[in-house]
């Protein structure tokens, strides 16, 4: 029964990933081009200093493996979002296209998130069902991409962010707390339980989320707004598309068990 669980998350995360690649492609995509088009223009207008350049290039290369690693772990990467830059040395990663190396991290990003929703299922003893599938992609979503996003929300390339190491020490840390506080409060029953649900939810927004000191960009702030809702609701959707197709899977795999 786990081993069925288990590819039957794997499955669903696979159509999940592909479908998450098409929504980009309608809206996302385009957002994250119009942004490039004035983070070009931004070096014509202020000229970065010799010295500069090089402390910046020497700490995406510090960077660079953990970022690529967390990038493969969110269905809207920040590697797709500025492929751009590294189109002259033949696409993101081994040569490959934007699409196609989008395409890639988003199936192993379905894949991954499956398997983690099945994971909890299972500790849980609370299977996904196509009755509940809706809801743990909820859940889901909620965890890994709203609740974060209230502290940092999608950026669009150019726009101001605070050190990498920082955002990602607290993007983790959020994740853990609005999972376990998600956890209190749907499947513990006990009014103790869910008031420290919430409290554990609301305190990494109660800490603070890393934040730029020069908030200033080449982008406008509406196309951020844009992006930031259209990077939202494309992620709900993977995950209501991921929660639904693994209930789905579940329950075929269940009654021929």
């Amino acid at each position: 029964m786990i081993v069925k669980t288990l590819l039957a998350a794997l499955v669903a995360g696979l159509i999940a990933g592909v479908f998450m690649t098409a929504a980009q492609e309608l809206r996302v995509v385009p957002l994250i081009l119009h942004a490039e088009e004035y983070e070009v223009k931004k070096p014509a207008a202020e000229p970065p200093a010799a010295t500069g350049g090089q402390q910046q290039h020497s700490s995406l290369n510090r960077s660079s493996v953990i970022d690529e690693i967390l990038s493969a772990l969110s269905p809207v990467t920040p590697a797709y979002a500025h492929e751009g830059e590294h189109e002259e040395e033949g696409g993101i990663m081994f040569g490959m296209s934007r699409f196609s190396g989008t395409l890639i991290a988003n199936l192993v990003a379905g894949a991954g998130f499956g398997l983690l929703l099945a994971g909890a299922s299972l500790a849980f003893n609370y299977p996904i069902t196509l009755r509940n599938g809706a809801l743990w992609g909820a859940c889901g979503w909620l965890t890994v991409h709203l609740l974060p996003a209230i502290g940092l929300p999608p950026e669009l390339p150019g726009f101001p962010a605070a050190d990498l190491h920082d955002r990602q020490i607290w993007w983790i840390a959020t994740i853990a707390l609005s999972a376990a506080g998600l956890y209190l409060i749907v499947l513990r029953g006990e009014i103790l339980a869910k008031i420290i649900g919430l409290v554990l939810i609301a305190a990494p927004h109660a800490y603070g989320a890393p934040q730029p000191s020069d908030i200033s960009s080449p982008v406008p702030a509406v196309l951020g707004a844009e992006f930031a809702v259209a990077a939202l609701a494309t992620t709900l959707a993977f995950w209501i598309v991921l929660g639904v197709i693994s209930g789905y899977l579940n329950d075929k795999f269940l009654k021929s068990a």
